[in-house]
């Protein structure tokens, strides 16, 4: 028998359960498998393996370079280090949004190659076709509104989203229509807590905050920063748990020095 045999994997119909019992869930980013495989042991309810690996790990300014390819390859790392988080799947830029058959394609794509439970996509009206092309299909969607990083020349910064009434409006509006829609869930980002705390009240459907107050019925964070591994990157929302950055740098730099010393290896660590 499998020492795992005894997990039980988190599904869509358990955050629909966690919803309705108050239980708040619990989501990070990851890309590879070891970031995955720790994640998963700490407890946590979902993993995204967001198109934020075009800044974490490839160093771009914004989300948009990444590829679908490249989300996938981080995505079946991410996969095989799962036992019971939910893995959701952001389709990145330029798949989805204007053309419904190519947003299937690209949702059946993840979906197959993958083995993810869920894809995930911003926006609301403007997608529609796309987001039913998806449903249709029968693979479940997570929503995002707010701060939709992906149409982030479209927004012209990173500052908070739906301060004003009509921009509150909408977004209260596109989560009604994801929610009729069928999407199972919907991540609201950077958008003023009291806000978050109406839709969260007015769904059916989880909310997943992010910059959003803690009154949503689960965050995300991504996890390099729950892990203060960027020091130069502080959002207001993001807390840090660990402060990794100084800590690894630290290591790095009394590695050089054993080596240049000569005090690594030592007769112990030789054959």
């Amino acid at each position: 028998m499998s020492i795992h045999s005894n997990i039980k994997k988190v599904t869509t119909e358990t955050f629909k359960k966690m919803k309705a019992s108050g239980e708040k869930i619990s989501m990070l980013t990851a890309y590879d498998f070891t970031m995955a495989k720790l994640a998963d042991e700490g407890g946590l309810d979902a993993v995204l393996v967001g198109d934020s690996a075009a800044n974490v790990m490839a160093g771009h300014e914004t989300t948009l370079p990444i590829t679908l390819e490249q989300m996938i390859y981080h995505a079946q790392s991410v996969s095989r280090g799962l036992q019971r988080a939910m893995l959701v799947v952001d389709l990145p830029f330029g798949t989805y949004q204007s053309d419904p058959i190519q947003a299937y394609h690209s949702a059946v794509k993840v979906m197959k190659e993958t083995g993810a439970a869920a894809i995930k996509i911003e926006g609301g009206l403007e997608i529609k076709e796309s987001i039913k092309a998806i449903l249709n299909a029968g693979i479940p969607i997570m929503g995002h509104l707010g701060l939709t990083p992906q149409s982030i020349n479209k927004l012209g910064s990173f500052k908070l989203r739906a301060k004003e009434n009509v921009e509150a409006e909408k977004l209260i509006s596109d989560a009604k229509l994801l929610e009729e829609l069928g999407c199972f869930s919907v991540v609201l980002e950077k958008i003023p807590a009291q806000l978050g705390e109406k839709i969260t009240q007015e769904l059916s459907i989880p909310t997943i905050g992010i910059g959003a107050g803690n009154q949503t019925d689960g965050q995300i964070l991504v996890i390099h920063d729950l892990l203060g591994l960027n020091k130069d990157f502080k959002p207001k929302f993001a807390r840090k748990y660990l402060h990794l950055h100084e800590q690894i740098v630290e290591a790095v730099s009394l590695y050089v020095k054993d080596v240049k010393d000569q005090e690594f290896p030592n007769k112990e660590e030789s054959f």
